[in-house]
């Protein structure tokens, strides 16, 4: 981690990370609940995917976007590190990790004695924990390296790297679209060159990609919850499967740059939702209040995941 400077180390360890080389591993607020016999994440009840038995992890701490609603701990930029671990190794190593963090709920009173050695056994990878994960170079071959062990995966990326989604093959593509036009795309993400267009490339490539796709919007108050007509033109692009309509939450750096007004309510976001969907032409299938998250269909593929 040669590349990483100390001061962000330490944050990143202070916040519950665990560093694998270039790569990291932390446990959700959601796999923290469900270990507790409480509710999980709104994947869960979209997807069917159990929080408790959820690896959340990336492959790369480097992004090409600095956005406003980005809770993430660390926002100066973060190069590549010296050497690549290969997917194997990588891998070994967030589980490893993933069962160490794990250890701590075995003495505690609390923990669900029947989801413990479920979550034990994890069942599903989130490439989603920070930095744009189509920066690693073997990402195609760490995916393939979690479906040869009999897990999920979902990964979420900003789509300014087309030329690597062609070859992949997750459970589930998120792509994320946080505005829908390139003047508020700059307001909004901070984009390290003019990416826009690699980003309306990547979404016009999910209508021809076979596997599940989602388009992901963080959508907040007086930012970039507008126009609904405009997204939903450029949803059309890419005919996802489904679209994830989620409130900004006023959370970690992001407080820095936005307002707590800025964190729309749930009735707010079914609202901006409904009106994509009928622009669109899906439906408004399923929503998570806690979370504050929508979920539209195309209604073309099962919402839950064949596990």
């Amino acid at each position: 981690m040669d590349y990483l400077p100390d001061e962000s180390r330490r944050t990143l360890a202070k916040q519950g990370y665990h560093l694998v080389a270039h790569g990291a591993v932390k446990p959700c607020l959601w796999l923290n609940r469900s270990l507790r016999g409480g509710d999980q994440c709104y994947k869960h009840h979209f997807y069917g995917i159990s929080s408790h038995r959820c690896v959340q992890m990336t492959p790369t701490l480097q992004c090409n976007h600095l956005c406003l609603h980005c809770w993430r701990p660390i926002d100066e930029p973060v190069g590549p590190p010296g050497d690549w671990l290969e997917p194997k190794e990588l891998l070994d190593g967030i589980l490893k990790e993933q069962a160490r963090i794990l250890t701590g709920y075995g003495g505690a009173e609390t923990t669900d004695r029947s989801r413990l050695p479920e979550a034990q056994s994890p069942a599903h990878v989130a490439i989603s924990l920070m930095g744009e994960p189509t920066f690693y170079p073997y990402l195609d071959e760490l995916i393939g390296e979690i479906r040869a062990r009999s897990m999920t995966s979902f990964l979420v990326t900003n789509g300014t790297r087309p030329e690597v989604l062609e070859a992949l093959k997750p459970t589930q593509l998120y792509l994320s679209l946080n505005a829908p036009d390139e003047d508020l795309y700059r307001r909004v993400s901070n984009p390290a060159g003019d990416l826009w267009p690699r980003i309306m490339e990547s979404l016009s490539m999910l209508k021809d990609i076979s596997t599940r796709t989602v388009v992901r919007m963080t959508v907040a108050r007086g930012l970039n919850m507008q126009d609904a007509e405009g997204y939903a033109r450029a949803l059309l692009q890419g005919e996802p499967d489904f679209v994830e309509v989620k409130a900004y939450m006023h959370l970690g750096k992001s407080r820095l740059r936005l307002s707590r007004d800025a964190m729309p309510e749930h009735p707010e976001v079914v609202n901006f939702a409904q009106k994509i969907s009928d622009a669109l032409g899906y439906k408004l299938a399923d929503e998570v209040p806690l979370s504050r998250v929508a979920l539209i269909s195309s209604g073309k593929t099962s919402q839950k995941i064949p596990l």
